[in-house]
Order: structure tokens, then sequence, then C-alpha cells
């Protein structure tokens, strides 16, 4: 199915819901198709700890710093 950009704003749910039950709907402007709406399919299970070892979080991450305190909580003097 092709369906213009106006008319897949307009009719944006009930696409979806054909996408859902395993049709294609190619999205056209001027004609041209510019994109597939296509069921979406995992790429697989994420890997958590990619990056352990790679960085390294200081010992003082979590200390206040006096400069940011005081744009965030001015005092009044």
């Amino acid at each position: 199915m092709i369906v213009s950009v106006s008319e897949a704003k307009a009719q944006l749910s009930s696409l979806l819901d054909r996408v859902y039950h395993g049709e294609t709907v190619t999205i056209a402007k001027n004609n041209l198709p510019i994109v597939d709406l296509v069921k979406h399919q995992p790429r697989g299970k994420r890997r958590l700890g990619l990056l352990r070892g790679r960085i390294v979080v200081p010992d003082d991450f979590t200390d206040e710093n006096p400069v940011i305190n005081e744009l965030f909580y001015p005092t009044d003097d």
C-alpha cells in the first residue's frame, strides 16, 4: 500500500494497525517513495557492560561543586 504524507498524517493510527497485522505501508512524497512502515524486528538482546574497564569514574564524582551550587542556589548577599 502506498500513501501520501498527508494521508499518513491523517490516518496514522489505522496505518499502524495495518502494519501491526503484517502489511507494509510505503509513504510517498510527490509520488516518490520515501519510507516504508514495517513491523519492528528487535535486532537482538542488549549487551550490558560493553564499556566496563574503559571508563573511570573519579572518586570525587558525587562531591558538590560550590560554583555550580551558586548557579542553582544563589545566595542573597
